[in-house]
């Protein structure tokens, strides 16, 4: 029988719902869980668990009711500290909430907490570890997101990504990461750092409890990714410009899948993108860098000795680039996003690695983005769920990813192929 603070948030609604279960049973699972594991794990920049429990106890009525959620600390929160991962900012406390955390909480979720970012949702790791094995990166910037719904700690929680922040971390911690296509959530109330690039999307425990979330917090129509499809998917295997980047295990991983859909019904053909992806993929470290570096011009000229030395040297390097490589990078995004629909014609959907293969040991370094750039820059949906496990026994996971504004879609074939490889 699955644990109360292992639940999905479907299944902890329907039994709230049905009387079953209540909100502040739900919080007090969570919090007990917390309290046994989050010493090890450590995926909360902020928690007060008294403040968690009146919250489950006065909560509205929504489409999320009496559902834990944890907001990553890059995301302002009235009645928390948004610390966003940097002494700069330790202590501040906004007035007013981020738009999709008071959306969150309008449709009946409970903010349980802040959770851990890297630095500014950067590079600079915090110190959250991953649930599967301690001794390994949950992955980032959405780190104490990710870790917090493997761990048992919410069944929700927002997350954003750059390059590959939601994607990453969920495959490397086991859950399922969706970054919807840029703009759903709106960013009003966050700490942006790339124009071009940032996106807020949701982790959870199932396809189903992402479409759940984006649905309650949008009140848009993201579908039943659980109900059966009518047909099996026509899917394009894209190992993209990184491909030299796969470990041994990921190459298994992709075979694997391949094979597992085409059994199950799907057709499943091997995709080369022209040029015009590769030449977008190039510049995704200077219009990210660059305007990064422009998001930071407080900070640097401020708080300079608070910002870590990787970070300073990137934000540096971004400054020092000529304008007109920021120019030229923005121009190559739009190529490759005119681009698309034509390049993935007749198929429903893009089959292809969500990380490079397992969590990196050590919690020095969270990985890297190599897969996952491109579809962020697209700014098309793309989603990870869990896949199994490496030859050292920690998650994978495999992406689908779409055209704009093709979520629903992304989100129902996900959960097709998450079936076909379980």
């Amino acid at each position: 029988m699955t644990e109360t603070a292992d639940l999905t948030a479907t299944a902890a609604l329907a039994a709230i719902r049905g009387g079953r279960l209540s909100a502040a049973g739900l919080m007090e699972a969570c919090l007990d869980r917390i309290a046994t594991r989050e010493p090890l794990i450590r995926a909360f920049a902020w928690l007060d668990p008294a403040a968690a429990r009146r919250s489950a106890a006065a909560l509205g009525q929504g489409a999320l009711t009496g559902i834990p959620i944890g907001i990553k600390d890059v995301l302002d929160t009235a009645e928390m500290p948004s610390q966003y991962g940097s002494p700069a900012w330790a202590g501040h406390r906004p007035r007013s909430d981020a738009a999709c955390v008071a959306a969150a909480r309008a449709a009946g979720a409970v903010v349980i907490g802040k959770t851990v970012t890297t630095e500014f949702a950067t590079r600079h790791p915090g110190p959250t570890a991953n649930p599967a094995n301690p001794r390994h990166t949950p992955g980032g910037s959405s780190s104490g997101s990710a870790a917090g719904v493997a761990a048992g700690f919410f069944p929700i929680a927002f997350g954003t990504q750059t390059a590959g922040s939601i994607v990453r971390p969920a495959a490397f911690c086991g859950v399922v990461g969706f970054k919807p296509t840029y703009g759903t959530l709106h960013r009003g109330g966050m700490k942006v750092m790339s124009e071009s690039l940032d996106t807020i999307g949701v982790m959870a425990r199932s396809v189903g409890d992402c479409a759940l979330t984006m649905a309650a917090v949008t009140g848009q129509d993201f579908g039943q990714p659980e109900a059966k499809m009518a047909r099996a998917p026509r899917l394009a295997l894209v190992m993209g410009p990184s491909s030299l980047e796969a470990a041994p295990e990921t190459l298994a991983l992709m075979e694997r899948a391949a094979e597992a859909c085409r059994r199950a019904g799907a057709t499943v053909t091997p995709v080369t993108l022209p040029a015009v992806f590769e030449a977008a993929y190039a510049a995704h470290p200077y219009v990210m860098n660059m305007e990064s570096a422009e998001a930071l011009g407080w900070e640097l000229a401020h708080a300079r000795a608070q910002i870590s030395g990787v970070l300073r040297e990137r934000m540096d390097w971004g400054r020092a680039q000529p304008r007109a490589r920021l120019i030229e990078g923005r121009a190559a995004f739009a190529a490759a996003r005119a681009a698309f629909p034509a390049a993935i014609e007749g198929f429903d959907a893009v089959l292809c690695p969500a990380a490079p293969g397992e969590a990196p040991e050590g919690l020095g370094w969270t990985g890297d983005p190599a897969f996952n750039t491109l579809w962020t820059l697209l700014h098309g949906p793309c989603l990870t769920v869990p896949a199994g496990t490496g030859p050292r026994g920690l998650p994978l996971g495999v992406q689908v990813a779409g055209r704009i504004g093709d979520d629903a879609a992304v989100l129902a074939w996900g959960e097709w192929v998450r079936a076909a490889l379980a």
